[in-house]
């Protein structure tokens, strides 16, 4: 069972990943533990605080050394006392690594993760020596880690052997390959005077597969040019794309 224990001065926030949808279910499965730690619960005087005001002025509060450390401290022993031989101590923060697929697949084998959510102007810099990782969501501010920490776990959980009932949702995700998803479709058969295509009612899905993989290719193409700059096609992949070029052209 993957371990997740959360440092965040807002701990109801994770009811919100922990009991909805998939990630919900899995949790009820056992798939995971999440839990979450109060910093407050670490301070050292009776108004449990935990921020104060930056050395060298400027504006905002900086989250203290101490209650953050003991807090990460508390959840290390706890996955130790669960059979996690080693944590691994995440930050999130705008100035860590990006998030994409292959960071959540190497999380994903991993026993238990600390993620440590910050607020305010940032973290006390000696926190540091806790920390293992850093990672970001994205090139903007939040305005705190919570949402970013519940980001990473849905992302994480939902890799996770059991949680979805297809086993091949995960691997047919965007980004799964380097691409975009293809696009999707349900009943109706024709809604507002539009089909679904001929190929997906055809029953071939030597035909079916070599569709999706066109309109994958074609939709990273048109959407995240940057993708394909990263990913080295193949002989059928590039003439794929170039038969998408040319539909789209009315070639």
């Amino acid at each position: 069972m993957l371990q997740f224990d959360v440092v965040t001065i807002f701990p109801a926030m994770f009811d919100a990943v922990a009991e909805a949808g998939v990630i919900g279910r899995a949790r009820d499965k056992g798939i995971y533990q999440l839990i979450a730690w109060n910093p407050r619960d670490f301070a050292q005087n009776a108004y449990r605080t935990v921020d104060d005001r930056p050395y060298g002025g400027g504006p905002g509060m900086v989250m203290m050394a101490e209650p953050l450390s003991r807090a990460v401290v508390a959840a290390k022993q706890r996955q130790q006392s669960a059979g996690v031989r080693k944590s691994r101590v995440i930050h999130l923060t705008p100035q860590g690594r990006l998030l994409n697929h292959q960071v959540v697949m190497e999380l994903a084998v991993q026993q238990g993760l600390v993620l440590v959510a910050g607020r305010y102007e940032g973290v006390d810099e000696r926190v540091t020596r806790e920390i293992d990782d850093e990672i970001s969501i994205g090139d903007y501010v939040l305005s705190g880690g919570e949402l970013a920490a519940m980001v990473l776990i849905d992302c994480i959980v939902r890799q996770l052997p059991g949680v979805l009932g297809d086993a091949d949702s995960a691997v047919q995700d965007s980004f799964v390959n380097g691409l975009l998803d293809c696009p999707h479709y349900t009943r109706p058969e024709t809604y507002d005077g539009q089909k679904v295509p001929q190929v997906l009612l055809s029953g071939n899905h030597a035909d079916i597969g070599r569709w999706r993989l066109k309109q994958a290719l074609g939709r990273t193409w048109q959407r995240r040019p940057d993708l394909l700059e990263k990913r080295v096609l193949s002989a059928d992949e590039r003439k794929l794309l170039e038969e998408f070029k040319q539909e789209l052209s009315g070639v």
